[in-house]
Protein backbone atom coordinates (compact mmCIF):
# COMPACT_ATOMS: atom_id res chain seq x y z
CA UNK A 1 0.00 0.00 0.00
CA UNK A 2 2.75 2.43 1.16
CA UNK A 3 4.55 1.67 -2.75
CA UNK A 4 1.57 2.38 -4.24
CA UNK A 5 1.32 5.67 -2.77
CA UNK A 6 4.93 6.54 -3.18
CA UNK A 7 4.73 5.89 -6.78
CA UNK A 8 1.55 7.88 -7.09
CA UNK A 9 3.05 10.74 -5.27
CA UNK A 10 6.37 10.33 -7.88
CA UNK A 11 3.89 10.69 -10.78
CA UNK A 12 2.25 13.69 -9.34
CA UNK A 13 5.64 15.38 -9.01
CA UNK A 14 6.70 14.15 -12.40
CA UNK A 15 3.55 15.86 -13.71
CA UNK A 16 3.76 18.99 -12.00
CA UNK A 17 7.38 19.45 -13.16
CA UNK A 18 6.46 18.82 -16.74
CA UNK A 19 3.27 21.75 -16.24
CA UNK A 20 6.32 24.06 -15.37
CA UNK A 21 8.42 23.28 -18.43
CA UNK A 22 4.91 23.74 -20.44
CA UNK A 23 1.39 22.30 -21.38
CA UNK A 24 1.36 21.24 -24.89
CA UNK A 25 -2.16 20.65 -26.23
CA UNK A 26 -2.59 18.70 -29.41
CA UNK A 27 -5.73 18.30 -31.77
CA UNK A 28 -6.37 14.74 -33.72
CA UNK A 29 -8.22 15.06 -36.70
CA UNK A 30 -6.75 15.87 -39.49
CA UNK A 31 -3.62 17.51 -37.01
CA UNK A 32 -2.05 14.73 -35.42
CA UNK A 33 -3.82 11.90 -37.74
CA UNK A 34 -4.08 12.52 -41.31
CA UNK A 35 -7.72 11.87 -41.73
CA UNK A 36 -11.10 12.69 -40.00
CA UNK A 37 -11.99 9.82 -37.51
CA UNK A 38 -15.44 10.52 -37.44
CA UNK A 39 -15.72 10.28 -40.95
CA UNK A 40 -13.52 6.76 -41.57
CA UNK A 41 -15.73 5.50 -39.23
CA UNK A 42 -18.83 6.22 -40.47
CA UNK A 43 -17.54 4.21 -44.11
CA UNK A 44 -16.08 1.16 -42.04
CA UNK A 45 -19.51 1.02 -40.29
CA UNK A 46 -21.50 1.52 -43.72
CA UNK A 47 -19.03 -1.19 -44.69
CA UNK A 48 -19.30 -3.84 -42.59
CA UNK A 49 -23.16 -3.46 -42.34
CA UNK A 50 -25.02 -1.51 -44.68
CA UNK A 51 -28.14 -2.60 -43.81
CA UNK A 52 -28.40 -0.52 -40.72
CA UNK A 53 -28.01 2.88 -42.56
CA UNK A 54 -31.33 3.52 -41.27
CA UNK A 55 -30.56 2.66 -37.55
CA UNK A 56 -27.62 5.09 -38.24
CA UNK A 57 -29.38 7.96 -39.18
CA UNK A 58 -31.24 7.57 -36.04
CA UNK A 59 -28.40 7.97 -34.25
CA UNK A 60 -28.34 11.43 -35.72
CA UNK A 61 -31.13 13.01 -33.74
CA UNK A 62 -29.40 12.82 -30.18
CA UNK A 63 -26.78 14.96 -30.90
CA UNK A 64 -23.24 14.24 -32.07
CA UNK A 65 -21.64 12.97 -29.20
CA UNK A 66 -24.42 10.12 -29.14
CA UNK A 67 -23.80 9.71 -32.61
CA UNK A 68 -20.15 8.62 -32.58
CA UNK A 69 -20.95 6.81 -29.48
CA UNK A 70 -22.72 4.47 -31.34
CA UNK A 71 -20.41 4.41 -33.75
CA UNK A 72 -17.80 3.65 -31.66
CA UNK A 73 -19.80 0.66 -29.97
CA UNK A 74 -20.07 -1.01 -33.76
CA UNK A 75 -16.70 -0.24 -34.99
CA UNK A 76 -13.18 0.74 -34.02
CA UNK A 77 -10.65 0.96 -36.14
CA UNK A 78 -7.47 -0.24 -36.08
CA UNK A 79 -5.33 2.57 -35.07
CA UNK A 80 -1.66 1.20 -35.91
CA UNK A 81 -2.52 1.51 -38.94
CA UNK A 82 -3.56 5.45 -38.89
CA UNK A 83 -1.41 7.38 -40.95
CA UNK A 84 -0.11 9.97 -38.63
CA UNK A 85 1.60 13.48 -38.97
CA UNK A 86 5.14 11.98 -38.48
CA UNK A 87 6.84 15.15 -38.26
CA UNK A 88 4.61 16.65 -35.40
CA UNK A 89 4.75 13.21 -33.66
CA UNK A 90 8.99 13.61 -33.89
CA UNK A 91 8.46 16.97 -32.72
CA UNK A 92 5.96 16.36 -29.78
CA UNK A 93 8.56 13.55 -28.69
CA UNK A 94 11.34 16.11 -28.65
CA UNK A 95 9.10 18.06 -26.47
CA UNK A 96 8.20 15.39 -24.04
CA UNK A 97 12.17 15.09 -23.45
CA UNK A 98 12.44 18.61 -23.06
CA UNK A 99 10.18 18.08 -20.13
CA UNK A 100 6.73 19.50 -21.62
CA UNK A 101 3.45 17.27 -20.60
CA UNK A 102 2.13 16.52 -23.52
CA UNK A 103 -2.31 16.10 -23.91
CA UNK A 104 -4.40 14.74 -26.92
CA UNK A 105 -7.48 16.79 -26.77
CA UNK A 106 -10.05 15.44 -29.64
CA UNK A 107 -13.75 15.43 -30.41
CA UNK A 108 -12.91 11.88 -31.20
CA UNK A 109 -14.68 9.46 -29.18
CA UNK A 110 -12.69 8.83 -26.18
CA UNK A 111 -12.60 5.32 -25.95
CA UNK A 112 -10.88 5.45 -29.90
CA UNK A 113 -8.99 8.18 -28.55
CA UNK A 114 -7.50 6.62 -25.73
CA UNK A 115 -6.18 3.85 -27.68
CA UNK A 116 -4.59 5.73 -30.03
CA UNK A 117 -3.11 7.63 -26.88
CA UNK A 118 -1.71 4.23 -25.75
CA UNK A 119 -0.61 3.29 -29.42
CA UNK A 120 1.76 6.80 -29.76
CA UNK A 121 2.89 6.15 -25.68
CA UNK A 122 3.61 10.01 -25.43
CA UNK A 123 0.88 11.23 -24.21
CA UNK A 124 0.75 12.16 -20.47
CA UNK A 125 -3.69 12.92 -20.64
CA UNK A 126 -6.01 12.23 -22.86
CA UNK A 127 -9.42 14.61 -23.10
CA UNK A 128 -12.52 13.12 -25.72
CA UNK A 129 -16.06 13.38 -26.86
CA UNK A 130 -17.74 11.62 -24.13
CA UNK A 131 -21.20 12.75 -22.87
CA UNK A 132 -20.27 16.72 -24.45
CA UNK A 133 -18.90 16.42 -28.09
CA UNK A 134 -15.13 18.40 -27.72
CA UNK A 135 -14.94 20.54 -29.79
CA UNK A 136 -14.46 24.62 -30.66
CA UNK A 137 -15.82 25.90 -27.47
CA UNK A 138 -16.50 22.85 -25.01
CA UNK A 139 -12.73 22.06 -26.09
CA UNK A 140 -11.72 25.52 -25.17
CA UNK A 141 -13.62 25.75 -21.56
CA UNK A 142 -12.87 22.02 -20.56
CA UNK A 143 -8.37 23.35 -21.83
CA UNK A 144 -8.91 26.51 -20.03
CA UNK A 145 -11.00 25.07 -17.03
CA UNK A 146 -8.12 23.05 -16.30
CA UNK A 147 -5.04 24.63 -17.42
CA UNK A 148 -6.21 28.18 -17.27
CA UNK A 149 -6.51 30.63 -19.72
CA UNK A 150 -2.86 31.36 -21.66
CA UNK A 151 -2.21 28.28 -20.02
CA UNK A 152 -1.14 25.68 -22.48
CA UNK A 153 -0.13 25.91 -26.42
CA UNK A 154 -2.33 24.09 -28.78
CA UNK A 155 -1.72 22.72 -32.23
CA UNK A 156 -5.07 22.49 -34.45
CA UNK A 157 -5.41 22.47 -38.13
CA UNK A 158 -9.58 23.99 -38.68
CA UNK A 159 -11.88 26.72 -37.95
CA UNK A 160 -13.12 25.00 -35.14
CA UNK A 161 -9.31 25.15 -33.66
CA UNK A 162 -9.74 29.01 -33.90
CA UNK A 163 -11.82 29.34 -30.41
CA UNK A 164 -9.21 27.10 -28.56
CA UNK A 165 -6.43 29.18 -30.27
CA UNK A 166 -7.96 32.35 -28.63
CA UNK A 167 -7.23 31.04 -24.96
CA UNK A 168 -3.55 29.49 -25.90
CA UNK A 169 -0.56 31.02 -24.61
CA UNK A 170 1.44 29.57 -28.35
CA UNK A 171 0.02 28.55 -31.62
CA UNK A 172 1.03 25.84 -33.71
CA UNK A 173 -0.89 24.76 -37.01
CA UNK A 174 -0.76 21.48 -38.70
CA UNK A 175 -1.64 21.06 -42.30
CA UNK A 176 -4.20 23.64 -42.03
CA UNK A 177 -7.46 24.15 -44.28
CA UNK A 178 -7.78 26.69 -46.24
CA UNK A 179 -7.71 30.02 -44.58
CA UNK A 180 -7.01 29.04 -41.28
CA UNK A 181 -3.08 29.87 -41.30
CA UNK A 182 -4.61 33.89 -42.11
CA UNK A 183 -7.35 33.37 -39.13
CA UNK A 184 -5.13 31.97 -36.52
CA UNK A 185 -2.44 34.73 -37.25
CA UNK A 186 -5.19 37.52 -36.68
CA UNK A 187 -5.73 35.88 -33.22
CA UNK A 188 -1.94 35.72 -32.30
CA UNK A 189 1.68 34.89 -33.77
CA UNK A 190 2.40 31.39 -34.75
CA UNK A 191 5.42 29.81 -33.85
CA UNK A 192 5.31 26.62 -35.76
CA UNK A 193 4.02 25.26 -38.67
CA UNK A 194 3.53 21.71 -39.95
CA UNK A 195 2.68 21.19 -43.27
CA UNK A 196 3.16 17.36 -44.68
CA UNK A 197 0.85 16.96 -47.02
CA UNK A 198 1.63 17.01 -50.75
CA UNK A 199 1.02 19.08 -53.51
CA UNK A 200 -2.81 19.31 -53.99
CA UNK A 201 -3.22 18.98 -57.81
CA UNK A 202 -0.76 15.73 -58.02
CA UNK A 203 -2.64 14.32 -54.84
CA UNK A 204 -6.26 14.65 -56.88
CA UNK A 205 -4.47 13.39 -59.50
CA UNK A 206 -3.49 10.24 -58.03
CA UNK A 207 -7.29 10.02 -56.24
CA UNK A 208 -9.13 10.62 -59.13
CA UNK A 209 -7.08 7.73 -60.86
CA UNK A 210 -6.93 9.13 -63.86
CA UNK A 211 -4.24 6.51 -65.44
CA UNK A 212 -7.46 4.01 -65.15
CA UNK A 213 -9.48 6.25 -67.55
CA UNK A 214 -7.55 4.25 -70.27
CA UNK A 215 -10.31 1.50 -69.70
CA UNK A 216 -12.48 3.54 -70.90
CA UNK A 217 -11.17 3.19 -74.59
CA UNK A 218 -13.18 0.25 -74.63
CA UNK A 219 -16.11 2.49 -75.26
CA UNK A 220 -14.59 3.12 -79.03
CA UNK A 221 -14.29 -0.63 -79.50
CA UNK A 222 -17.50 -1.03 -81.56
CA UNK A 223 -16.92 1.94 -83.61
CA UNK A 224 -13.21 0.62 -84.44
CA UNK A 225 -15.11 -3.10 -85.39
CA UNK A 226 -17.56 -0.93 -87.41
CA UNK A 227 -14.81 0.56 -89.65
CA UNK A 228 -16.65 3.85 -88.58
CA UNK A 229 -14.10 6.05 -87.01
CA UNK A 230 -13.92 8.86 -89.49
CA UNK A 231 -17.03 9.93 -88.92
CA UNK A 232 -17.13 12.58 -86.89
CA UNK A 233 -20.25 12.86 -85.14
CA UNK A 234 -19.48 9.25 -83.94
CA UNK A 235 -16.65 9.91 -82.55
CA UNK A 236 -17.97 12.94 -80.95
CA UNK A 237 -20.42 10.67 -79.22
CA UNK A 238 -17.46 8.42 -78.43
CA UNK A 239 -15.64 11.27 -76.61
CA UNK A 240 -18.61 12.28 -74.53
CA UNK A 241 -19.09 9.06 -73.33
CA UNK A 242 -15.08 8.28 -72.95
CA UNK A 243 -15.45 11.72 -70.46
CA UNK A 244 -19.11 10.51 -69.14
CA UNK A 245 -17.68 7.02 -67.76
CA UNK A 246 -13.98 8.52 -66.52
CA UNK A 247 -16.12 11.34 -64.56
CA UNK A 248 -18.22 7.94 -62.96
CA UNK A 249 -16.12 5.80 -62.61
CA UNK A 250 -13.67 8.17 -60.40
CA UNK A 251 -16.50 8.81 -58.43
CA UNK A 252 -16.41 5.04 -57.74
CA UNK A 253 -13.15 4.81 -57.08
CA UNK A 254 -13.27 7.62 -54.13
CA UNK A 255 -16.27 5.84 -52.79
CA UNK A 256 -14.61 2.43 -53.32
CA UNK A 257 -11.07 4.25 -51.60
CA UNK A 258 -13.15 5.51 -48.28
CA UNK A 259 -15.00 2.07 -47.76
CA UNK A 260 -11.77 0.41 -48.32
CA UNK A 261 -9.35 2.58 -45.64
CA UNK A 262 -8.34 -0.17 -43.47
CA UNK A 263 -8.09 -3.04 -45.94
CA UNK A 264 -5.97 -0.44 -47.81
CA UNK A 265 -3.38 0.52 -45.12
CA UNK A 266 -2.34 -2.81 -44.60
CA UNK A 267 -1.98 -3.27 -48.31
CA UNK A 268 1.77 -3.48 -49.71
CA UNK A 269 1.08 -0.49 -52.60
CA UNK A 270 -2.57 0.87 -51.45
CA UNK A 271 -1.61 2.20 -48.13
CA UNK A 272 -0.05 5.10 -50.60
CA UNK A 273 -3.55 5.68 -51.92
CA UNK A 274 -3.63 9.61 -50.79
CA UNK A 275 -6.97 8.48 -48.80
CA UNK A 276 -5.42 5.93 -47.01
CA UNK A 277 -2.29 7.77 -46.28
CA UNK A 278 -4.31 10.76 -45.41
CA UNK A 279 -2.44 13.29 -47.94
CA UNK A 280 -6.09 13.81 -49.25
CA UNK A 281 -8.63 15.39 -47.22
CA UNK A 282 -11.54 13.02 -46.53
CA UNK A 283 -14.25 15.80 -46.92
CA UNK A 284 -13.04 16.77 -50.35
CA UNK A 285 -13.39 13.25 -51.42
CA UNK A 286 -17.24 13.36 -49.66
CA UNK A 287 -17.32 16.34 -52.17
CA UNK A 288 -16.66 15.08 -54.80
CA UNK A 289 -18.13 11.97 -55.25
CA UNK A 290 -21.65 13.57 -55.90
CA UNK A 291 -20.32 16.22 -58.35
CA UNK A 292 -18.57 13.50 -60.35
CA UNK A 293 -21.55 11.16 -60.31
CA UNK A 294 -23.91 14.53 -61.30
CA UNK A 295 -21.64 15.76 -64.28
CA UNK A 296 -21.44 12.01 -65.62
CA UNK A 297 -25.12 11.61 -65.62
CA UNK A 298 -25.69 15.59 -66.71
CA UNK A 299 -23.52 13.96 -70.05
CA UNK A 300 -25.03 11.19 -70.36
CA UNK A 301 -28.92 12.80 -70.37
CA UNK A 302 -28.30 16.14 -72.01
CA UNK A 303 -25.75 15.05 -75.05
CA UNK A 304 -26.23 11.61 -75.39
CA UNK A 305 -28.35 8.95 -76.27
CA UNK A 306 -30.91 8.04 -73.61
CA UNK A 307 -29.83 4.58 -73.44
CA UNK A 308 -26.24 5.18 -72.63
CA UNK A 309 -27.44 6.73 -69.60
CA UNK A 310 -29.32 3.49 -69.16
CA UNK A 311 -26.12 1.48 -69.61
CA UNK A 312 -24.03 4.13 -67.26
CA UNK A 313 -27.15 3.67 -64.77
CA UNK A 314 -26.38 -0.23 -64.95
CA UNK A 315 -22.76 0.15 -64.45
CA UNK A 316 -22.60 2.51 -61.24
CA UNK A 317 -25.19 -0.08 -59.68
CA UNK A 318 -22.69 -2.91 -60.59
CA UNK A 319 -19.71 -1.12 -59.19
CA UNK A 320 -21.32 -0.38 -55.86
CA UNK A 321 -22.83 -3.83 -55.56
CA UNK A 322 -19.14 -4.71 -55.98
CA UNK A 323 -17.46 -2.44 -53.32
CA UNK A 324 -20.15 -3.41 -50.84
CA UNK A 325 -20.50 -6.76 -51.27
CA UNK A 326 -19.74 -8.33 -54.94
CA UNK A 327 -15.89 -7.81 -54.21
CA UNK A 328 -16.01 -10.14 -50.81
CA UNK A 329 -18.09 -12.91 -52.50
CA UNK A 330 -15.42 -15.72 -54.13
CA UNK A 331 -15.36 -16.02 -57.94
CA UNK A 332 -18.09 -13.69 -58.01
CA UNK A 333 -15.96 -10.94 -57.72
CA UNK A 334 -13.69 -11.98 -60.67
CA UNK A 335 -17.13 -12.05 -62.78
CA UNK A 336 -18.25 -9.08 -61.53
CA UNK A 337 -14.77 -7.29 -62.90
CA UNK A 338 -15.36 -9.02 -65.71
CA UNK A 339 -18.69 -7.60 -66.47
CA UNK A 340 -17.82 -4.17 -65.83
CA UNK A 341 -14.97 -3.99 -68.28
CA UNK A 342 -17.30 -5.19 -71.09
CA UNK A 343 -20.34 -2.92 -69.98
CA UNK A 344 -18.20 -0.23 -71.11
CA UNK A 345 -18.32 -1.86 -74.65
CA UNK A 346 -21.77 -1.72 -74.62
CA UNK A 347 -22.09 1.97 -73.37
CA UNK A 348 -20.02 2.51 -76.58
CA UNK A 349 -22.25 1.09 -78.68
CA UNK A 350 -25.29 2.75 -77.05
CA UNK A 351 -23.84 6.05 -77.21
CA UNK A 352 -23.37 6.00 -81.44
CA UNK A 353 -26.09 3.92 -82.07
CA UNK A 354 -24.18 0.48 -83.28
CA UNK A 355 -24.33 -2.77 -82.13
CA UNK A 356 -22.02 -4.39 -79.70
CA UNK A 357 -22.05 -7.89 -81.26
CA UNK A 358 -21.55 -11.22 -80.13
CA UNK A 359 -18.52 -11.42 -81.26
CA UNK A 360 -17.13 -8.82 -79.28
CA UNK A 361 -18.59 -9.39 -76.13
CA UNK A 362 -17.59 -12.42 -75.74
CA UNK A 363 -14.38 -12.05 -76.35
CA UNK A 364 -14.32 -9.32 -74.20
CA UNK A 365 -15.83 -11.71 -71.33
CA UNK A 366 -13.15 -14.06 -71.71
CA UNK A 367 -10.08 -11.59 -72.17
CA UNK A 368 -11.32 -9.49 -69.06
CA UNK A 369 -11.80 -12.20 -66.96
CA UNK A 370 -8.71 -13.67 -67.31
CA UNK A 371 -7.03 -10.29 -66.06
CA UNK A 372 -9.71 -10.26 -63.55
CA UNK A 373 -8.10 -13.75 -62.16
CA UNK A 374 -4.71 -12.24 -63.12
CA UNK A 375 -5.27 -9.27 -60.20
CA UNK A 376 -6.25 -11.89 -57.32
CA UNK A 377 -3.90 -14.40 -58.42
CA UNK A 378 -0.92 -11.51 -57.75
CA UNK A 379 -2.41 -10.64 -54.58
CA UNK A 380 -2.57 -13.86 -53.47
CA UNK A 381 0.87 -15.25 -54.73
CA UNK A 382 2.12 -12.04 -52.61
CA UNK A 383 0.31 -13.26 -49.42
CA UNK A 384 2.19 -16.47 -49.97
CA UNK A 385 5.66 -15.46 -50.37
CA UNK A 386 5.29 -13.13 -46.92
CA UNK A 387 3.99 -16.62 -45.53
CA UNK A 388 0.66 -15.57 -44.92
CA UNK A 389 -2.08 -18.44 -44.49
CA UNK A 390 -4.93 -17.04 -43.46
CA UNK A 391 -8.09 -15.82 -45.40
CA UNK A 392 -6.98 -12.55 -47.50
CA UNK A 393 -8.64 -9.22 -45.76
CA UNK A 394 -12.10 -8.87 -47.20
CA UNK A 395 -11.92 -11.27 -50.11
CA UNK A 396 -12.54 -14.53 -48.93
CA UNK A 397 -9.86 -16.19 -50.78
CA UNK A 398 -6.84 -17.93 -49.21
CA UNK A 399 -3.00 -17.82 -50.39
CA UNK A 400 -3.40 -21.31 -50.99
CA UNK A 401 -5.85 -21.05 -54.24
CA UNK A 402 -3.07 -19.25 -56.28
CA UNK A 403 -2.20 -22.14 -58.26
CA UNK A 404 -6.43 -22.59 -58.89
CA UNK A 405 -6.58 -19.26 -59.85
CA UNK A 406 -3.77 -19.72 -62.71
CA UNK A 407 -5.48 -22.33 -64.09
CA UNK A 408 -9.08 -20.37 -64.30
CA UNK A 409 -6.99 -17.40 -65.67
CA UNK A 410 -5.03 -18.59 -68.44
CA UNK A 411 -7.88 -21.12 -69.70
CA UNK A 412 -9.89 -17.84 -69.52
CA UNK A 413 -7.11 -16.09 -71.56
CA UNK A 414 -6.71 -18.76 -73.87
CA UNK A 415 -10.49 -18.99 -74.54
CA UNK A 416 -10.57 -15.43 -75.81
CA UNK A 417 -8.30 -15.97 -78.63
CA UNK A 418 -10.29 -18.96 -79.66
CA UNK A 419 -13.35 -16.76 -79.62
CA UNK A 420 -10.92 -14.01 -81.68
CA UNK A 421 -9.99 -16.68 -84.45
CA UNK A 422 -13.45 -18.00 -84.43
CA UNK A 423 -14.20 -14.54 -85.32
CA UNK A 424 -11.95 -14.25 -88.14
CA UNK A 425 -13.53 -17.49 -89.56
CA UNK A 426 -17.02 -15.93 -89.82
CA UNK A 427 -15.57 -12.52 -91.26
CA UNK A 428 -14.28 -14.42 -94.12
CA UNK A 429 -16.71 -13.85 -96.18
CA UNK A 430 -17.53 -10.50 -95.25
CA UNK A 431 -16.80 -7.10 -96.70
CA UNK A 432 -15.21 -5.34 -93.59
CA UNK A 433 -11.73 -6.77 -94.23
CA UNK A 434 -10.55 -7.28 -97.91
CA UNK A 435 -7.02 -8.85 -96.70
CA UNK A 436 -8.55 -11.30 -94.23
CA UNK A 437 -5.70 -13.61 -93.73
CA UNK A 438 -3.74 -10.51 -92.20
CA UNK A 439 -6.12 -10.66 -89.40
CA UNK A 440 -4.47 -14.24 -88.21
CA UNK A 441 -0.96 -12.58 -87.33
CA UNK A 442 -3.44 -11.41 -84.31
CA UNK A 443 -3.82 -14.83 -82.72
CA UNK A 444 -0.45 -15.58 -82.10
CA UNK A 445 0.36 -11.94 -80.88
CA UNK A 446 -2.83 -12.50 -78.31
CA UNK A 447 -1.48 -15.59 -77.34
CA UNK A 448 2.11 -14.23 -76.68
CA UNK A 449 0.89 -11.35 -74.79
CA UNK A 450 -1.21 -13.39 -72.30
CA UNK A 451 1.26 -16.28 -71.85
CA UNK A 452 3.58 -13.63 -71.03
CA UNK A 453 1.79 -11.69 -68.31
CA UNK A 454 0.44 -14.81 -66.45
CA UNK A 455 4.54 -15.99 -66.60
CA UNK A 456 5.54 -12.59 -65.36
CA UNK A 457 2.75 -13.29 -62.69
CA UNK A 458 4.17 -16.51 -61.76
CA UNK A 459 7.74 -14.94 -61.27
CA UNK A 460 6.05 -11.99 -58.96
CA UNK A 461 7.03 -9.19 -61.61
CA UNK A 462 3.42 -8.26 -62.36
CA UNK A 463 1.49 -4.96 -61.15
CA UNK A 464 -1.66 -5.82 -58.61
CA UNK A 465 -3.42 -4.07 -61.73
CA UNK A 466 -2.68 -5.68 -64.53
CA UNK A 467 -4.07 -2.60 -66.44
CA UNK A 468 -1.77 -0.39 -65.30
CA UNK A 469 0.84 -3.01 -66.40
CA UNK A 470 0.31 -3.16 -69.86
CA UNK A 471 0.37 1.14 -70.05
CA UNK A 472 3.71 1.03 -68.43
CA UNK A 473 5.19 -2.02 -69.73
CA UNK A 474 6.86 -1.04 -73.18
CA UNK A 475 6.33 -4.48 -74.80
CA UNK A 476 2.78 -4.39 -74.33
CA UNK A 477 2.78 -1.76 -76.08
CA UNK A 478 4.22 -2.64 -78.53
CA UNK A 479 1.71 -5.73 -79.33
CA UNK A 480 -0.93 -3.01 -78.69
CA UNK A 481 0.32 -1.41 -81.62
CA UNK A 482 1.04 -4.65 -83.63
CA UNK A 483 -2.50 -5.34 -82.79
CA UNK A 484 -3.92 -2.52 -84.46
CA UNK A 485 -1.56 -2.49 -87.73
CA UNK A 486 -2.77 -6.15 -87.94
CA UNK A 487 -6.09 -4.99 -88.29
CA UNK A 488 -5.48 -1.69 -90.51
CA UNK A 489 -3.39 -4.33 -93.17
CA UNK A 490 -6.56 -6.50 -93.21
CA UNK A 491 -8.99 -3.91 -94.14
CA UNK A 492 -7.24 -2.82 -97.09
Amino acid sequence: MMERSASKVNEEREGATRALKGIVVVDLDGTLFLSDMLVENLFLFLRLYPLRIFEMIAWLFNGKAYFKRRLADAVVPDVSQLPYNKDLVAWLKNRRNEGASLILATATDMRIAKKIAEHLNIFDEVLGTESNNLSSDNKREALVQRYGEKGYEYVGNSSDDLAVWKSASVIHVANPDRGVLAAARRIGQVQTIFESRLPYLRTLIRALRIHQWAKNLLVFVPLLASHRIMEMPLLQSGLLAFLAFGACASSVYLLNDLLDLQEDRLHSTKRSRPLAAGTLPILHALFLIPVLLFGAFIVALLLLPIRFAGVLTVYYILTLAYSFWLKRVVMLDVVTLAMLYTVRVVAGAAAMFLMATFWILAFCMFIFLSLAFLKRYTELRDARQKGKKEESSGRGYYPADFELLASLGGASGYISVLVLALYIRETASGTLYRSQEWMWAACPLLLFWLSRVWLLAHRGEMHDDPIVFALRDGVSRWVGIAFVIVFALATF
